[in-house]
């Protein structure tokens, strides 16, 4: 097997299992250690994974979100459940803000359902799905371009919202502690922060094995968002807490 194609199987089966071992790897590749070692080095400087002791993970960590190309293949139910609630939250007429992430980019497909609509978003994948929908007036917010998060951040993306409103701003975040929401990416934050103060109401978007966990800034109070939806029931601690906080939680079921 050449170097490429045992990288591309690595990544496959990480998008499977979320985590590998070394060893079964070089097992599996029949390959020394040291090969392995140097495939998972290239895979991460490249931002499609993290090392861990003794292998590798997807998991976000308080540094690190996989690639946007992973994120789009994972959880894909789970997504369209809390696409389908989140429309819940939508009239026609209204103009909506949609931020970066693979969450987000479900949602921008089936907002169509909810025609007319003015939709403003940073997501390259929303951009592409909805630009030539009927009914759809599509606002792209510019920026700089961020390939792992297929989205456009920066001054110009800040400004642009400074100068717009919606009715409704549908915010992800991949981790939740305690009543905050974290992102590992100030840029990514000042970009969804943007977009919280531009609308008239904000729901976020998490999926529940993302509570529990923390990243390097922290994004929001959960007492910020009108509306959190999930696509199950997060541990009782978190469920708890959310509740004693009066925090409105929705569970997108089938």
């Amino acid at each position: 097997m050449k170097r490429e194609e045992r990288r591309q199987a690595i990544m496959d089966l990480l998008v499977q299992a979320r985590a590998v071992d070394l060893d079964d790897l070089a097992d599996r590749f029949a390959v020394s250690k040291m090969t392995i070692h140097r495939d998972l080095d290239e895979l991460e400087q490249a931002g499609l994974l993290r090392k861990v002791r003794g292998g590798a993970t997807i998991e976000a960590g308080t540094q690190f979100e996989s690639d946007f190309r992973i994120r789009a293949l994972q959880d894909g139910a789970a997504k369209d459940r809390m696409a389908r609630a989140a429309l819940d939250l939508v009239e026609p007429g209204m103009t909506v803000l949609i931020n970066d992430g693979s969450m987000a980019a479900h949602l921008g497909e089936a907002l169509a359902a909810k025609r007319p609509l003015t939709i403003i978003t940073n997501n390259a994948a929303v951009i592409d799905t909805m630009r030539d929908v009927p009914g759809i007036t599509l606002i792209a917010l510019g920026g700089i371009f961020n390939a792992k998060f297929n989205a456009f951040f920066g001054v110009v993306t800040e400004h642009a919202l400074s100068r717009l409103r919606a009715d409704i701003a549908f915010i992800s975040s991949p981790a939740v502690a305690g009543l905050h929401s974290f992102h590992m990416d100030d840029a990514v934050v000042r970009s969804k922060r943007a977009m919280m103060a531009a609308a008239a109401k904000t729901c976020l978007l998490i999926n529940h094995s993302r509570f529990g966990r923390s990243a390097l800034h922290v994004l929001a109070d959960l007492a910020e968002f009108d509306s959190i939806i999930t696509d199950d029931a997060p541990a009782p601690e978190d469920r708890a807490a959310i509740d004693r906080a009066g925090i409105r939680l929705t569970i997108a079921k089938e």
